[in-house]
């Protein structure tokens, strides 16, 4: 077993146990994990194959079915923390798992779905969001057979997919809360800086068209980059670094972590943002829904006008913009629930009820 597969089973097992870890901590029902597999997924190429769909659920399959989706690179485990599920997952909190049955998929091309790294490699479908999307509704309609979500949310990457969710299927859910996302499309640097991990990899001379011996390190380094540039905010990383040596001692932490993911993996993660775009449907979104983002998104800047625009085409939409401060992290804002959990509580108890009675079988 190479180097690289250790760290990466040694970085599962120990997320695996901080996951059960929360689950108990904050009081919600232990994460249970399956997989279902689409035998005849027809990717927007043309192509089509089986494609393993991993997931994980929150609660009993007898509840309220809400669907949570995350970012990119990331996986349903990095939803399950304690900045997040701890604060909405547990007695009395907006998403009560022992109320409602909560499903986290692992998205086409992450986690334990389907990916590159399987085998493939570089000869992997050229998947995109609307790929993305369609998984995770066959998922959820015909393996886990449900009806009717009461909500969809996500995360970044998430909240884009939340948006085509509205757009795709515009009578199966109530609610919509997409976070940390525009209805826009993918532009200026939030694309600008996805293109720069791209081209690293494949600029890489490890790389070899994908077809590696070792990970090419230039996917380590520009992630690195990546990450720092684009979320974090100011006056976050101000209060973080405040000095020349503790901007260093950040750094240095970050690029000394363990990087368990594969390089093809994380090329096409990011190129399948490439035609996002959901800003032509937006009239087609029934659901209520309630945009959540930070004033200091370095990927969605608010001062654009974007939003705003956006939302008069939206029958039933509206945006809580939470304050920028030291306390917030730009981009990464909204992993922290706390900053908005209220919002999400009041927001469902406003939104009727639909045809929940007949929500699974």
């Amino acid at each position: 077993m190479s180097s690289w597969s250790r760290a990466a089973r040694g970085a599962i097992v120990a997320a695996l146990s901080l996951v059960a870890f929360a689950a108990a901590a904050a009081g919600y029902p232990e994460p249970k994990e399956g997989d279902w597999t689409a035998p005849d997924f027809k990717f927007h190429t043309g192509e089509v194959m089986a494609v393993r769909l991993h997931y994980t659920t929150v609660g009993d399959p007898s509840g309220i079915p809400v669907l949570v989706l995350h970012g990119t690179t990331g996986s349903a485990r990095s939803m399950l923390t304690p900045d997040y599920a701890g604060v909405l997952f547990g007695p009395g909190q907006p998403l009560d798992a022992h109320k409602y049955y909560i499903i986290l998929p692992d998205a086409l091309g992450h986690g334990k779905s389907a990916k590159p790294s399987d085998g493939l490699r570089a000869k992997f479908p050229r998947y995109n969001y609307d790929d993305m999307v369609a998984a995770q509704y066959r998922l959820v309609a015909e393996g886990l057979h449900v009806r009717h979500l009461r909500l969809v949310t996500g995360n970044s990457m998430g909240g884009m997919n939340t948006w085509m969710w509205g757009e795709a299927y515009p009578e199966f859910m109530d609610a919509l809360v997409p976070m940390a996302s525009m209805p826009t499309e993918m532009s200026s640097r939030n694309w600008m800086m996805r293109r720069l991990i791209i081209d690293a990899i494949r600029s890489d001379p490890d790389w070899h068209d994908g077809n590696y011996t070792t990970q090419p390190r230039s996917a380590k380094f520009a992630s690195v980059f990546f990450g720092i540039a684009t979320s974090g905010g100011t006056l976050g990383y101000q209060s973080l670094a405040p000095t020349r040596e503790a901007a260093d001692k950040l750094l240095d932490g970050r690029l000394a972590a363990p990087f368990t993911l594969d390089a093809n993996d994380v090329l096409y993660q990011w190129d399948s943002s490439r035609d996002y775009n959901p800003a032509p449907g937006l009239e087609r979104i029934k659901a209520a829904l309630l945009a959540i983002n930070s004033a200091d998104d370095e990927r969605n800047p608010p001062e654009t006008g974007l939003m705003a625009a956006s939302l008069k085409r939206v029958k039933n939409g509206k945006l809580y913009l939470i304050p920028a401060s030291a306390e917030t992290r730009g981009h990464g804002t909204t992993a922290m629930a706390r900053f908005y959990a209220k919002r999400l509580q009041a927001f469902l108890a406003s939104v009727p009820r639909g045809t929940m009675a007949a929500a699974t079988h």
